[in-house]
């Protein structure tokens, strides 16, 4: 999903004079995607280990876990894309790689903020309709479910699949680009660049709206009827579920609402990135894509951890607490009212 971003960086050339304030914000987007990659794939990879391999499989594990594995595959690419930008753009690892990388990068991440929107919907399920989810919420349904989030994003992913190739940039000799390539429908420079500013607007108006503005909407509005019923019937004793809920919205949303907001920008103005231009663009997609990136090593904590009590945490094994916080709680779904609420809304998401 955020192959524009890559994309567009790549495009650019790497030997301009910034001023001093881009080079800050340069290094700023290299240090996020260093500790993306570093708390991402050490932090998904025990939510997998300890989900996958230690685990009773249940509707919340399956959902944990493929949620782990979309986050831990898409940060796990993040070499590349630093190798790439601190060779200005320069697309090392050949054509095989780039179509590889970039097609891991859009379905994990849009599978990713599909799953989690999912999540959302299964947890205000539980809250509004117990007995419902008592009957009906089993681990077969969740293994066909959970398809879903995967098949749609193969479908977002298809642009990718098709059309980003390695081309030769203009930026100098011997540096190529990994990006949308439209030449096989003319040959025409003129005619190239009106298919790629349409195809690539297209693709960002699709992004914004089914990538970003769906699920959130989603989101907010499952927590909303959460928070409306716990609170109506009085079942908050602390403010604690709430706050929870809170973080895991906002986390959502201030990680990726700049960034949808500078891609809907550049979108608009595709024909000066295109072009070259529009430079100060360009850095805010560097800065806004890596606070973005950022959420996937995030969600680790403010699914599983979060839930937890801090004293409980620094007093019992990683892993154990872990296993607590991803297993399926027993009165969950049962329609003994109060118990069942309270307890759905004490869970992590």
């Amino acid at each position: 999903m955020e192959t524009n971003s890559s994309l567009l960086m790549n495009g650019s050339a790497g030997t301009r004079s910034l001023p001093a304030g881009y080079i800050v914000l340069d290094v700023f987007s290299y240090l996020v995607l260093v500790v993306t990659f570093i708390l991402g794939v050490l932090g998904n990879g025990l939510v997998i280990w300890v989900a996958g391999f230690r685990m009773t499989r249940t509707v919340t594990t399956i959902s944990y876990l493929n949620l782990a594995v979309a986050d831990f595959s898409f940060t796990s690419t993040l070499p590349f894309f630093i190798v790439s930008k601190a060779m200005g753009g320069h697309w090392p690892f050949g054509w095989f790689m780039c179509k590889f990388i970039f097609t891991v990068v859009d379905i994990n991440l849009f599978g990713s903020v599909f799953l989690i929107a999912l999540i959302a919907l299964d947890r205000c399920i539980c809250v509004l309709h117990p007995v419902w989810a008592q009957n009906h919420r089993t681990v077969s349904l969740a293994r066909k479910v959970i398809v879903g989030p995967w098949v749609c994003a193969f479908l977002l992913t298809l642009p990718v699949i098709i059309r980003v190739t390695t081309v030769a940039n203009k930026a100098g000799p011997g540096i190529t680009s990994c990006t949308f390539d439209f030449s096989p429908w003319t040959t025409d420079p003129a005619e190239r660049q009106r298919v790629a500013i349409a195809m690539l607007t297209v693709r960002g108006i699709i992004r914004f709206i089914i990538g970003f503005s769906t699920p959130m909407s989603i989101v907010a509005i499952c927590y909303g009827l959460i928070a409306t019923k716990i609170h109506r019937q009085g079942l908050i004793k602390s403010s604690r579920p709430l706050r929870v809920l809170s973080f895991v919205v906002a986390a959502f949303f201030l990680c990726w609402c700049p960034y949808q907001v500078v891609a809907l920008i550049s979108t608009i103005r595709i024909r000066e990135l295109l072009r070259g231009m529009g430079q100060g663009i360009r850095i805010a997609v560097n800065v806004t894509s890596s606070l973005a990136f950022f959420n996937s090593c995030l969600n680790p904590m403010l699914y599983v951890f979060m839930g937890q009590d801090f004293r409980e945490r620094l007093i019992h094994s990683l892993p154990a607490s872990l296993e607590r916080a991803l297993s399926e709680d027993s009165a969950q779904t049962s329609d003994t009212g109060t118990n069942s609420t309270s307890l759905s809304a004490e869970s992590k998401i």
